[in-house]
């Protein structure tokens, strides 16, 4: 039993599909003006047909129930991406303005912490751990990583050193 009438399965699987290709064909139908000039009838009847032969088979109303899910998920992922971009990357009037490393710092670090962060809102964060670091290799791989970090930081530090110097 739905907890809302938004929840509801003649909301999710008939209505709003229906709605959304009823208007989706209509608007089409009024912009390229298919039937000729002031044919508002004919262009709603037809798009009426259309959206009630798409609720009526299941598979494409699933196919565009999944895709419409997608989208609104991308379009606050890019929100949240394009905000985090404006904070760091905009032009202060005054107050604090992070220099050129600073900025690719920043940038750096927002994306790494968006990264994180759509795997904790999706549910794969537990999931992701236990394939990182709860397996028969984890120990080993992890230890062989931090290693190589090291040295590749401390190679990058001496070989920036001795191109300063030269």
């Amino acid at each position: 039993m739905p907890d809302t009438i938004l929840q509801s399965p003649v909301l999710t699987r008939f209505i709003l599909p229906f709605l959304l290709v009823f208007f989706i064909v209509f608007a089409i139908l009024e912009k390229t003006k298919l039937f000729g000039e002031g044919k508002k009838q004919l262009n709603a009847l037809i798009s009426f047909v259309v959206g009630l032969i798409f609720v009526s088979v299941l598979y494409p109303t699933e196919v565009v129930s999944n895709l419409v899910l997608f989208l609104t998920v991308a379009l606050v992922s890019i929100f949240v991406i394009m905000l985090i971009w404006g904070f760091i990357f905009g032009d202060a009037k005054e107050g604090f303005k992070p220099t050129g490393w600073m900025k690719i710092g920043l940038a750096i670090f927002a994306g790494i912490a968006f990264l994180v962060a759509l795997v904790w809102a999706t549910g794969v964060f537990g999931k992701l751990g236990e394939l990182l670091f709860q397996q028969s290799w984890s120990d080993a791989f992890w230890t062989n990583l931090a290693f190589i970090a090291v040295i590749a930081i401390a190679l990058a530090l001496i070989l920036s050193s001795k191109a300063k110097s030269s």
